[in-house]
């Protein structure tokens, strides 16, 4: 379902996502990775001809950096002309779990408390600048950060905001991989529980049911709260689960998602248990035309606006204009809402590249009545794209 998401500037060089060679390690990967990310960093205004270094604090940035996924971890990287090892400081809890990543990363099990560390590394590597992501970091946090790096080293903290964001947005293949098997065990969870769903059923019966059909073929844990909305209750894009049944000859609108090695995947369907009520008979198939429409157009170098209008357009001609009032879709990755954002608002507005995976859920909600979304998760490409989701969307189908 979509939600705000920071947009990637549109100044952001073109990246096309990168294949790992014959034989590549997983280490391979992540150093390239750091490679792009001091580069990325380099480019920061007055930081010296090397840049300045990086700090990386959010916890999905670093594993995304190093695969190291374990939380209350900073990734400390040296600026693009030192000869220093990016280092990971963390605390005891994770020793024995980093040592995967001592062959491209030094290991830091701090003592003291996580900004006294890194304060100590600035110093001892004679850090005169550093960017830090002070979009993920609070303002106290941060102000606690700049004075131990003053007191320290007197290194000068620089905004290293959206750094990460940019080019988490374009997935390489590796990463491709991960989201499709993430896919792959919400739709084999969701094929599971079909055949048990009946009316009479409480959303939160048939939340927990497909919940655990996910971690039993391997999810760490669902996407984000699992939306399951019965009848009326489907008019609510973004509903949680709760008391209310399901009930022959009306809908049922499920929105779920798996995390696997970190990575989600995000679907939405919207059945009915016998008789399609009219209306939304009537405005199913209008959702499946938009979602249809908006797929078809996308490809790398079209505007995340265009796409939305795709969808947004037919369903205004319709006669739902005003019943689709969220964004087409957004970027998916290591967070369930990332960059792109397909929208309609100018703000939000960039070209696709090659390698991003979007969602694309068109929806058409009718208070009283109920809702319908239909969604899956697609690779941008430089002629189109690729549907990495392969459960139908027919009404047909969708009829229980």
């Amino acid at each position: 379902m979509s939600t705000a998401v920071v947009p990637s500037p549109k100044s952001t060089p073109r990246t096309t996502a990168r294949a790992p060679r014959a034989g590549q390690r997983p280490s391979d990967v992540y150093a390239a990775r750091i490679k792009r990310v001091t580069q990325a960093a380099r480019e920061l205004a007055d930081s010296g001809p090397d840049g300045a270094c990086f700090l990386v604090t959010n916890p999905a940035d670093v594993g995304y950096c190093t695969g190291f996924l374990g939380g209350d971890s900073y990734l400390l990287l040296p600026h693009q002309g030192s000869r220093g090892r990016p280092v990971i400081i963390s605390d005891f809890r994770y020793e024995e779990e980093l040592e995967h990543q001592k062959s491209f990363c030094d290991i830091h099990i701090r003592k003291g408390s996580l900004f006294d560390a890194v304060a100590g590394f600035m110093s001892e590597h004679r850090m005169t600048t550093c960017a830090v992501q002070t979009d993920h970091l609070t303002v106290t946090e941060f102000e606690s950060l700049t004075k131990a790096a003053r007191k320290a080293s007197g290194c000068k903290l620089l905004s290293g905001n959206g750094i990460l964001a940019r080019l988490r947005a374009v997935k390489d293949a590796s990463e491709v991989a991960l989201i499709k098997g993430a896919i792959k065990i919400q739709e084999a969870a969701l094929k599971a529980v079909l055949p048990t769903l009946r009316p009479g059923q409480s959303e939160l019966e048939v939340a927990a049911a497909l919940e655990s059909e996910m971690k039993r073929r391997g999810a760490s844990s669902p996407a984000f709260e699992t939306i399951i909305a019965a009848g009326p209750s489907g008019s609510l894009p973004h509903y949680r689960p709760g008391k209310p049944k399901t009930a022959a000859n009306k809908t049922l609108l499920i929105d779920w998602g798996a995390v696997s090695n970190g990575y989600r995947g995000d679907m939405t369907r919207t059945f009915a248990f016998g008789k399609w009520p009219a209306k939304l008979a009537e405005v199913y198939d209008i959702v499946l035309e938009a979602h249809h429409r908006a797929a078809a157009g996308l490809r790398a170098g079209v505007s995340t606006r265009e796409v939305d209008t795709l969808a947004r357009g037919f369903i205004a001609e319709r006669g739902y204009g005003p019943r689709f009032g969220h964004g087409l879709g957004h970027g998916l990755g290591l967070y369930t809402h990332e960059g792109p954002r397909l929208h309609h608002l100018p703000s939000a507005e960039e070209p696709l590249k090659a390698g991003m995976v979007v969602t694309i859920e068109p929806g058409i909600y009718l208070p009283g009545i109920g809702g319908v979304r239909i969604e899956d998760d697609y690779l941008v490409t430089d002629k189109g794209s690729q549907n990495l989701c392969t459960l139908p969307k027919s009404r047909a189908w969708s009829t229980l």
